[in-house]
């Protein structure tokens, strides 16, 4: 396996990294239309750095109308071995505190409307998700968080709600009882498509509310959220140059999540071959197994 090359995707919050060398901008084309914005790529400790802003710079697109195939196929263009999500949620119970850092390990979707397979009529595929997130890279970014300064929590179940409005209390109330951990509007489908582009994928969750379940204080509302978010910046900063250091000292081999081998065996019918377009459209994503 060749060296790390991380991609990472910025929430809320955080729209550029601090401290990269070699720093270039790059627009990439996808067949699946155009990502959230223009990349920036640069470097920290030898360590290659994708970075996009998933709601564009300004945070002018909101949760439901983010572009998640072509920020995944873009960041697989442009040759990321693994993928890191910094976002902000809500926490769904009291020992998950506001400032606090969620290492997410499972998924709970509830977003409707929204594109999440790079599959589809004319080339069928059902890859396997059980354990969604990258324990190797997940691990390392902890590691990172700690590093930081950030209380850390290593294992979470994430709520992904439409959006954008926040939630009511009855379903702020039912999650709880699903045994939910965070609530957030953006981590899906970005989880199940990175899979489906065979990169090992992580992501960070940073606590900026409880959400609206405890009863007795005002529920959550976009004000207290900045002042959380503003003081998280930092440290989600400093957790980037973190990983990349430890990453500079770790040789790359196989995710142990079998990320890169995901089509392997989940592709049920091919293309035809005579639709330049339908190939040209899974050409990023599912190239290889196809060639096989």
């Amino acid at each position: 396996m060749s060296g790390w090359t991380l991609g990472i995707i910025g929430g809320s919050g955080l729209y550029e990294i601090e401290g990269l060398e070699n720093v270039r901008t790059e627009r990439v084309d996808t067949p699946w239309g155009e990502p959230s914005d223009a990349f920036t790529i640069g470097e920290i400790a030898g360590v290659t750095l994708c970075f996009l802003p998933r709601h564009g710079k300004g945070h002018r697109i909101p949760p439901d109308a983010i572009n998640f195939r072509a920020n995944i196929d873009a960041f697989k263009r442009l040759g990321c071995t693994d993928l890191l999500s910094l976002s902000a949620c809500g926490s769904l119970r009291e020992d998950y505190a506001p400032g606090d850092f969620v290492l997410v390990d499972q998924y709970v979707d509830r977003t409707s409307g929204r594109e999440r397979s790079f599959f589809g009529a004319g080339c069928v595929a059902h890859v396997g998700l059980a354990d969604p997130v990258c324990p190797r890279l997940a691990g390392l970014a902890a590691d990172a968080a700690e590093a930081a300064g950030a209380r850390t929590h290593r294992t979470g179940t994430y709520l992904a709600m439409q959006g954008p409005q926040f939630s009511t209390r009855a379903e702020s109330d039912l999650y709880r009882q699903w045994g939910c951990d965070v609530i957030g509007m953006t981590n899906m489908p970005e989880a199940r498509l990175a899979r489906e582009a065979e990169l090992p994928y992580a992501s960070v969750c940073m606590v900026t509310d409880y959400d609206c379940w405890r009863r007795g204080e005002a529920a959550v509302d976009v004000q207290s959220i900045l002042k959380v978010m503003h003081a998280n910046t930092g440290k989600a900063r400093s957790l980037v140059r973190h990983l990349a250091e430890t990453l500079s000292r770790t040789p790359r081999t196989p995710s142990p999540s079998g990320a890169e081998t995901a089509l392997d065996g989940a592709i049920l019918t091919a293309p035809d071959a005579r639709d330049p377009e339908l190939m040209a459209r899974l050409d990023a994503v599912a190239g290889r197994a196809l060639a096989r």
